[in-house]
Parts: structure tokens; C-alpha cells; sequence
């Protein structure tokens, strides 16, 4: 015997309710009032690839240890390398991509060259983060 349409609805919406690894409606129901005063609030594309390639640049777990470092105090490339156990090379290339998305900065004084992080906003995206993950969540 056929199925009604209601049951194959109903099918498919219990299939992709148990499927998914994250919770959906089980029914299709779209707030237009809502999705309209949100859209113009949405940030633009250009501001959207940026976010995305800080968040990419902070997505490096050796770039990490870096801001975790600059966070505590300012190194110089030499004394960084060492207490990362990293090559001065790879240390320098790492703050390279840093520094290009505005997250660490540096200074001379004579023949050594300082590094710290950018501002306090990068310290306090540093922190949120730090904050966000040891939450502890279940």
C-alpha cells in the first residue's frame, strides 16, 4: 500500500531528526519578521573574510603557543624559539603571518627586535578564548 504524502513528511523528518548529530525542527517553519531585521544587520563580505582569516590565522596550534607566550610577557625572536622549542626560522615565519593579520607587533632597540602582541584587543580575544574553552562544559 502507497504511503500519503503526511507519512513520507513525517518519514523523512524523523530520518533527518535521528540522522543529524545536531537537534533540527521537525517542521519547516521560517520567521521572515526575523531573518529580515537580522539581515541588515549582518556584517559585510569583506568584513566576513577578514574575521574568517583571523580566525584561520588563530586556528595554528604553534601560533597559539606564540600568542600564549606574547601574553605573558614581550620576546625577542631568539628567547621565543627557545622557550617554544622551535627553529628561529619557523619561529619568524609563525610571527610573519601574526603580524599580517595585526595580532603581534614589534620593536627595535638596536640590533634585537621585540615582539608583544598587537593590543589589548588581541589580548582580550586571546583571554575570551582561553576563558571559553576552560569553561568545562559537558
Amino acid at each position: 500500500m502507497a504511503s500519503t504524502t503526511e507519512e513520507l513528511e513525517d518519514s523523512l523528518s524523523e530520518s533527518l531528526t535521528q540522522s543529524s548529530d545536531s537537534p533540527v525542527c521537525e517542521i519547516l517553519c521560517v520567521h521572515t519578521d526575523l531573518i529580515e531585521s537580522v539581515r541588515k544587520t549582518l556584517i559585510p563580505g569583506g568584513q566576513v573574510n577578514r574575521l574568517a582569516e583571523l580566525f584561520k590565522t588563530l586556528g595554528d596550534p604553534t601560533r597559539v603557543r606564540i600568542m600564549d607566550a606574547l601574553a605573558k610577557n614581550e620576546f625577542c625572536v631568539c628567547d621565543l624559539a627557545e622557550l617554544l622549542e622551535l627553529s628561529q626560522s619557523a619561529t619568524s615565519h609563525q610571527l610573519r603571518v601574526l603580524r599580517s593579520n595585526q595580532l603581534v607587533k614589534y620593536r627595535r632597540e638596536g640590533k634585537m627586535v621585540y615582539y608583544s602582541l598587537d593590543d589589548d584587543h588581541v589580548m582580550a580575544l586571546y583571554r575570551e578564548g582561553l576563558e571559553h574553552i576552560s569553561e568545562g562544559r559537558a
